[in-house]
């Protein structure tokens, strides 16, 4: 019968424990939730749910005004994008055979939608010339040298990587 006694006695004592924790986790649970509360309603004479939602409703409708003033700045910002220079082609050549060192040069500078220039200098030893032809939709109106089909495709490949 002793024996009977000391298990009974070890399990209610186990069981205070255990209830004794369990107050104390719950206390420390209240006194979370409490404080979330006192948070929430901080700043309201009188607190409601109704008036916290008031106020959380009129924050998102901000953030989404914000929002869409910054999708309208962005789409703006794309649109300008597309008419700034985006690809840039640069070939080096020797124009004439009787100059060495590559002096000549073709430069293509276009925008997204493949508008803009080729520009040629032809260097020689008496005299150094200057070329430019327009290119608009990736094409030139113009015939356009090897060397500045070449500079036009580098560009056109900056500008549309998946681009041949």
């Amino acid at each position: 019968m002793e024996i009977a006694l000391l298990i009974w006695s070890f399990a209610l004592s186990v069981l205070l424990v255990v209830v004794v924790v369990w107050g104390f986790d719950l206390q420390t649970r209240l006194r979370r939730l409490e404080h979330r509360y006192e948070h929430l309603f901080s700043d309201d004479e009188e607190p409601s749910c109704a008036a916290a939602l008031e106020r959380l409703s009129d924050r998102f409708s901000k953030v989404n005004t914000r929002t869409e003033r910054l999708v309208v700045q962005m789409e703006e910002v794309d649109r300008t994008l597309l008419r700034c220079i985006q690809g840039v082609g640069f070939v080096r050549y020797s124009a004439f055979e009787d100059t060495g060192g590559d002096q000549s040069f073709s430069l293509a500078l276009v925008d997204g939608d493949g508008h803009g220039v080729v520009v040629s200098a032809l260097y020689g030893r008496d005299a150094t010339r200057v070329y430019a032809k327009p290119v608009e939709g990736w094409m030139s109106h113009r015939t356009l040298a090897q060397e500045e089909q070449q500079a036009l495709e580098k560009a056109r490949r900056v500008v549309l990587p998946d681009v041949g």
